[in-house]
């Protein structure tokens, strides 16, 4: 309709400019909304509802890099008590100077792999570090890994199919 009014008003420049004005808004509106439907039938991942073991570990960088390990996991765990989730380290191996070498944290809560799922992958930084007496910009990295809890799985052993040797 406001293209045909945007025809019909030819010589009438205020009709014209609210036409153009219109046809802009829902040009824009449209756009939004085909994006909007695109994400909306995009198929979800089945683990995005589960709760995560994220594993944060230290790389190239020396001691630098265990105190880039200790950063990322403190962002981790603001973000997570940010986000309500329950955030508890299972295994830690801390490094000398401070940060880790290699943490693991078990973070509990809702969708929680749907929001980390992305997270999973090297982090770099480049900074002057505080071990850097002379005012070097060193470069290090951490991996981090992003594991969606598993599935409870109910084995049932046979006792008639085990075989049992022994030799010395």
């Amino acid at each position: 309709q406001a293209e045909s009014l945007l025809k019909e008003s030819r010589g009438d420049s205020g009709m014209e400019e609210l036409a153009r004005l219109e046809i802009q808004d829902l040009n824009e509106r449209q756009a939004t909304l085909i994006e909007r439907v695109t994400l909306a039938l995009l198929p979800s991942d089945p683990r995005d509802e589960r709760s995560v073991m994220l594993e944060i570990r230290a790389g190239a960088g020396g001691d630098e890099a265990c105190l880039w390990a200790g950063d990322l996991a403190r962002m981790y765990e603001r973000y997570g008590s940010r986000q309500g989730w329950n955030v508890q380290p299972v295994s830690a191996n801390a490094a000398d100077l401070g940060g880790y070498r290699e943490l693991i944290l078990s973070v509990k809560g809702d969708a929680v792999f749907s929001q980390l799922k992305f997270e999973a992958g090297v982090h770099r930084v480049q900074r002057v570090p505080a071990t850097e007496s002379q005012g070097r910009v060193h470069t290090s990295t951490a991996t981090v890994a992003v594991m969606p809890e598993a599935d409870p799985v109910e084995v049932q052993i046979d006792p008639t199919e085990l075989e049992i040797s022994t030799a010395r």
